[in-house]
């Protein structure tokens, strides 16, 4: 297989690169694939607030994690980032390994991408990094896990199949908006084991272009989260984080991302965003509460460093 390097002219030594959070504006399930997973049908943004990772040319692969969520990632040989760089670089012909510093700042097992914003990232920075210009990503990332390949690019899109059917779409409004979460982490595979009543698929069309933040709430409609309510059954406090937002001056729209825990809430504006952030954060100083908003296309950017 071509690596599809670019020419060795272009030298670059490290690289940074951003892991955005995911936000799934509204999912539904669909039924079961004869390959086991549940059709799905979601349209995804993406905030501000990220994970942090730096890379560097190693003759090794390694990894080493900082950050507040630091404590909560599976054991280091386990992590979904190792797995896959070590898998890019086997695809890829690359003879080396790479020094991988992950700044944890999302909480894990939150249904805003976590691991697989992460392991998109390394995809990203490691192309980069190693030059492969032409190389297609998207294959690994479908492989890697069903969140992985609208992580991989990390802008608004529609998201059909089992995660793997990525569709981009324009530009969303930066979005004032707050994520909260209440410190629970929730299994995917639990949540859906827990799913009784599902809306399908089908029933919702990509948007051709959303300019206000009344085009997104319109455009949703009666779309929801199909996962919201076995995922309030087995970690009631989500139930708790939404009617906080309920009762928030400004909020126009309330819901879970993904599988949960974290709920996510758009404002009318961003006073308003700041001011519920704040109250949130001091009335249950147990919960993760980011003050953020919807992140353009460059959300996952990957840079060379130096």
């Amino acid at each position: 297989m071509s690596s599809g390097r670019a020419p060795e002219s272009t030298h670059v030594t490290g690289v940074k690169v951003f892991a955005p959070a995911k936000i799934n504006l509204f999912l539904h399930v669909g039924e079961k694939r004869p390959d086991g997973y549940h059709a799905l049908e979601s349209l995804i943004a993406f905030a501000d607030v990220a994970d942090r990772i730096q890379i560097e040319t190693a003759p090794e692969f390694s990894l080493s994690v900082s950050g507040p969520f630091a404590a909560a990632l599976p054991k280091i040989e386990d992590n979904l980032v190792l797995r896959a760089a070590r898998a890019l670089g086997q695809r890829a012909g690359v003879q080396h390994g790479a020094a991988i510093r992950l700044e944890k700042n999302l909480p894990v097992a939150a249904g805003i991408g976590g691991g697989s914003a992460d392991a998109a990232a390394i995809l990203r920075g490691l192309k980069l990094l190693w030059r492969l210009d032409r190389f297609d990503l998207l294959p690994l990332a479908i492989e890697l896990g069903s969140d992985v390949p609208a992580c991989l690019l990390s802008r608004a899109c529609w998201v059909e199949g089992r995660g793997e059917a990525i569709t981009a779409l324009p530009p969303l409004p930066k979005l004032s908006t707050v994520l909260v979460n209440p410190g629970v982490a929730l299994s995917t595979a639990a949540v859906f084991a827990a799913l009784n009543a599902r809306s399908g698929t089908g029933a919702v069309r990509p948007a051709k272009a959303l300019e206000t933040l009344w085009d997104v709430i319109g455009y949703l409609g009666d779309a929801g989260n199909d996962l919201e309510a076995p995922a309030c059954q087995l970690a009631p406090v989500i139930q708790e984080v939404l009617s906080a937002f309920d009762r928030e001056p400004g909020c126009a729209l309330a819901a879970m991302s993904g599988s949960g825990s974290t709920c996510f809430a758009f404002f009318h504006e961003h006073d308003f965003a700041r001011g519920a952030a704040e109250r949130i954060a001091a009335d249950h100083r147990d919960w993760w509460v980011s003050l953020t908003q919807v992140a353009g296309p460059d959300a996952g950017r990957a840079e060379p460093m130096g």
